[in-house]
């Protein structure tokens, strides 16, 4: 069985294939032939050495994987060989509430994730695929579908049809989220550099697009594009650079989820800003079992396709995540493991 393996600090130029062993099954097991793996921003932490967690030795990357099961252990229930699944983030959050018992491990952080040929995961992380998915499309949502959910719809204060919603910047995270608002009809505002991606999200339904470059005041667009109101959950992935302005556009009463630092962490926030005009800052950290249940029954239901700027063959996986790392990408970048 191949993997990679990269230790977190080395950069991309440490990721490795490696073969390993197949290893026995142990209760409540389940080995999965794994198709299809995308990558997050947080992959690129990770082989940067600056995301939240890090460990001491080689760890197989990637949090997202779709594939087929091809064993199971003693004492499963919850599949059988021949299932599509898709499996979850976080191992051991099944649903409710967040809590470090439920975070403790996180797939491709501090244990091994899913950049291999052959998984070995706990029943419990896996969700199944509809037949009418592929493996491609399953594989972007663990990270990006679950957090973008989590922000628009768990983690926001009632939201209702014809709100709005700002996105920043057009990576996995944003393209979902806009995807999954259009789909909810809620009212979708987006900002990128550039004006062909800003093109292409007006296709996928933004009614308005702003690029931040010719317009570095974009809040006063929000605003003026809301006729006044702002925006009522904004999905803040840029961090200390940003976050002042998504403040500013969001609507009294409205979440601004906090999910990336793209621009870095730290930066000062005013507390008043927030109080005057009842804004909550809402820090989302993907989310749970359920939470990708959702999404996937979403999907399925709505017809919603993922966008997949490109995919990669697994042997391509380090060109994989230098082209993840050019921001040249619009929407998800996908390693298909096998054919």
């Amino acid at each position: 069985m191949r993997a990679y393996q990269i230790l977190p600090g080395e950069g991309i130029d440490g990721l490795q294939c490696v073969d390993f062993p197949e290893r026995e099954l142990g209760t409540g097991e389940v080995r999965v032939r794994v198709h299809a793996v995308s990558l997050n921003y947080r992959d690129l932490m990770v082989a940067g050495g600056n995301y939240l967690v890090t460990v001491d030795d080689p760890i197989i990357p990637c949090s997202d994987g779709a594939g087929e099961v091809v064993a199971t252990g003693a004492g499963v229930t919850r599949v059988q060989p021949g299932d599509r699944v898709v499996a979850s983030f976080f191992p051991y959050w099944r649903d409710g509430p967040t809590g470090p018992d439920k975070t403790r491990h996180a797939l491709g952080g501090d244990i091994d994730g899913m950049l291999a040929e052959d998984v070995v995961l706990d029943e419990d992380a896996l969700v199944p695929i509809p037949a009418g998915m592929s493996y491609i499309d399953a594989a972007t949502l663990p990270c990006a579908g679950v957090t973008a959910w989590n922000a628009i719809f768990e983690s926001a204060s009632a939201i209702r049809p014809g709100d709005t919603v700002l996105l920043l910047g057009t990576g996995g995270v944003s393209i979902l989220g806009l995807q999954l608002a259009r789909a909810a009809g809620l009212d979708t505002i987006i900002t990128s550099s550039s004006d062909t991606k800003l093109q292409r999200a007006q296709g996928l339904g933004a009614r308005h697009v702003i690029n931040y470059r010719t317009t570095p005041e974009w809040q006063e667009e929000v605003l003026r594009a809301t006729g006044g109101t702002g925006a009522h959950v904004v999905l803040e992935v840029g961090g200390q650079g940003t976050v002042n302005r998504s403040i500013a556009s969001a609507a009294m009463g409205g979440s601004i989820a906090i999910i990336g630092g793209v621009s870095g962490f730290g930066g000062e926030v005013n507390p008043a800003t927030l109080l005057a005009s009842a804004k909550r800052l809402v820090g989302i950290f993907v989310g749970s079992r359920a939470m990708l249940e959702k999404v996937v029954r979403f999907a399925d239901i709505t017809g919603l396709q993922p966008i997949v700027d490109r995919v990669f063959t697994f042997d391509q996986a380090r060109e994989a995540y230098q082209y993840m790392a050019s921001g040249s990408h619009f929407g998800k970048v996908v390693i298909a493991v096998t054919s």
